[in-house]
């Protein structure tokens, strides 16, 4: 096992990865930009290294910065997390050129498979099913025009390279391709630094299912039990939950062993995610493969119990996997709301500010992955996502009462958050019932109430549950542990 790791990272992931470290008895080596100076991983991690500048193409995008930053620190193995430099096979070659090792996929895999593309290309030559489209990047609008009247509208452009929702448009008619197209390559590159993108058709109103996965050096993949990712703006996760209610034990068994064929086809290692999309009658289609730790990781912690960051580790240090496939089921349900920095009452647009109160919810069963802080500024450089609530039940109904306990009891003054949206969508009746799909947020929160009164209602929820300090009365048995801690 290392005896010393670099986290190339920032925020709420890096200090995740820290606990692990820690509880396994191994240093941790955080890097820092100017605007992290005060952050908590800095002051967490055994050490810290500056390597300066503000954005992050002027610090954790910067290869040469985090190499020597490792090599100056002894550090044995590099750990990406999520975002910047987590899906480059550029960064992960030159890890293993300097003889460290990098806490993820070989760079081959990475190749293979973070390019989406190349992706598709090899879930077809392994039998895993996949929306109609192209499996190549597509080089003019000609071809992108062949296409779609070959596979019909509505289509969706998707970016060859990266994740995160970048580089995607919805495209419901002819005279509106050309321009998308336009908007969606510009996009790609100034997100990725690439600007393919590829063409398939548009599953109206599916459940967007991913199945996270394992695989070690020695030829064992374990899949685990499904995270549901459908509540979304601007195709980027707010709120995920596990088990999914669309999903059954059989739907289970046929996307974990098809997620596994994908990756022992790739020859891949480490931790991954599979991303597929779920129609009404209960067909699923391949999407994209994530080759790192999704930021929704701790959903799946939640209800199998078993650490992800710990088992990266271990896989990357060559040790076998101990847990079998029999082991992993889904125990009671988890849900996790992302607190993003943003207005949902002005689409979601990213905010900014200093925090000067923070009060988090403290129980038995809830979660914060936070680097939240008095004193923390959020501004325009980094992504808006600031911390991660995550909660337990012992089944679905008891997982969103007690979500909604602590949504409730999440105290933040200084900046306008996602909060409001989590509350409104766990207590809407689609949530509920466990009939919903990625158009909720146009189904029902932007039709809830005119723009221009949902700031009165805004403030007056504020009013009722921030200043005069209201509980919600829990709807969860009153005769649980939990319960009777907070009465």
């Amino acid at each position: 096992m290392f005896k010393k790791i670099l986290i190339a990272n920032r925020g709420e992931i890096a200090l995740r990865i820290i606990k692990t470290c820690r509880n396994m008895g191994i240093q941790t080596v955080a890097i820092y930009s100017d605007a992290d100076r005060q952050s908590i991983h800095v002051k967490e991690a055994d050490e810290a290294v500056a390597i300066g500048g503000f954005t992050p193409r002027e610090s954790y995008l910067v290869m040469d910065k985090v190499l020597d930053a490792a090599k100056k620190t002894g550090a044995e193995a590099i750990h990406p997390g999520y975002g910047f430099l987590s899906e480059n096979h550029d960064f992960a070659q030159r890890v293993a050129e300097a003889g460290i090792v990098f806490i993820g996929p070989s760079p081959e895999a990475i190749d293979r498979l973070g390019d989406k593309t190349a992706a598709r290309a090899l879930a077809e030559a392994s039998n895993v099913p996949f929306a109609a489209g192209s499996t190549h990047a597509v080089a003019s609008f000609e071809e992108v025009r062949e296409f779609a009247e070959k596979i019909g509208f509505p289509v969706i452009l998707k970016a060859a390279a990266g994740g995160g929702g970048k580089g995607m448009r919805v495209v419901e008619q002819m005279e509106d391709l050309e321009g998308a197209l336009a908007s969606a390559q510009g996009e790609a590159l100034t997100a990725f630094g690439d600007n393919r993108v590829f063409i398939e058709k548009y599953i109206v109103r599916p459940r967007h299912i991913e199945i996270q996965i394992l695989a070690d050096h020695h030829g064992n993949v374990l899949y685990f039990p499904e995270r549901e990712c459908s509540i979304q703006r601007r195709h980027q996760k707010v709120v995920e939950e596990s088990p999914s209610t669309a999903i059954t034990p059989e739907l289970r068994k046929a996307m974990g062993e098809a997620a596994s064929r994908l990756v022992q086809a790739a020859k891949y290692t480490n931790a991954g995610t599979l991303e597929f999309l779920l129609d009404a009658s209960g067909q699923f289609y391949f999407m994209e493969v994530n080759t790192r730790l999704q930021v929704e990781h701790p959903v799946t912690e939640m209800v199998t119990g078993v650490d992800l960051v710990e088992q990266q580790l271990r896989i990357a240090s060559g040790e076998v996997l101990t847990l079998q496939q029999e082991d992993i089921t889904p125990k009671g349900h988890a849900i996790e709301c992302r607190i993003c920095v943003e207005d949902v009452y002005n689409d979601f647009f990213p905010d900014a500010g200093v925090i000067t109160y923070l009060a988090l919810p403290k129980g038995e069963y809830i979660r914060n992955d936070s680097a939240l802080y008095v004193g923390y500024e959020s501004g325009i450089h980094y992504d808006s996502m600031a911390a991660k609530l995550i909660v337990w039940g012992h089944d679905r109904n008891e997982a969103i009462e007690r979500t909604l306990w602590a949504l409730d009891n999440y105290h933040l003054s200084g900046f306008n958050t996602t909060i409001p949206f989590c509350k409104f969508a766990l207590d809407s009746e689609p949530f509920r019932t466990g009939k919903y799909s990625t158009f909720f947020v146009q189904e029902n929160w932007r039709k809830q109430v005119p723009t221009e009164m949902q700031y009165l209602i805004a403030a007056a929820a504020t009013f009722t549950r921030g200043a005069i300090g209201h509980r919600r009365k829990p709807h969860f048995s009153t005769n649980s542990i939990w319960a009777q801690q907070h009465k």
